[in-house]
């Protein structure tokens, strides 16, 4: 009896906040980089960068190619890189093709994945990313790297 259809909004639309926390950087398939790349936060690679990669967290999309040294806190490769990689936490994907020697605290490598170079389960001394300094663990008597196989 009194009902009103509700008229036009007048509201208008507001832009999402802008989060203070962890933001994500993304390196096109079509993008070439020359230089060294340094990210405080994530970092997805499909392109091809050709110097050192610095980062919290690096995705490598299968299709990449880098060619330097890598450090991250933690790194999911699955495309080729040509250079030393540090990383507290690595999972090596079975399309990845890695040509240098790999420093790791944690490493998980699918089947099928290639790596031409020596493993050091060292990367907890070695790991230095940009941004806040991660707190170090200290290692107990009888704590030793930890490696699985993902089938």
């Amino acid at each position: 009896m009194f009902s009103k259809k509700p008229g036009p909004s007048t509201k208008k639309p507001t832009a999402a906040p802008v989060s203070n926390g962890s933001t994500f950087s993304v390196i096109g398939a079509d993008v070439v980089i020359k230089g060294d790349v340094e990210a405080r936060a994530d970092l997805h690679i499909d392109g091809t960068v050709r110097g050192d990669i610095s980062c919290a967290s690096l995705v490598q999309g299968d299709t990449s190619l880098v060619e330097g040294a890598i450090t991250a806190e933690s790194a999911r490769l699955a495309g080729t890189v040509q250079g030393t990689i540090t990383a507290r936490e690595l999972i090596v994907l079975k399309s990845a093709r890695i040509e240098g020697d790999v420093h790791y605290e944690t490493l998980t490598i699918e089947q099928g994945a290639s790596v031409a170079g020596r493993f050091a389960p060292d990367a907890s001394e070695t790991v230095q990313a940009p941004g806040p300094k991660a707190e170090k663990n200290s290692k107990d008597e009888g704590d030793e790297p930890h490696l699985s196989l993902a089938g």
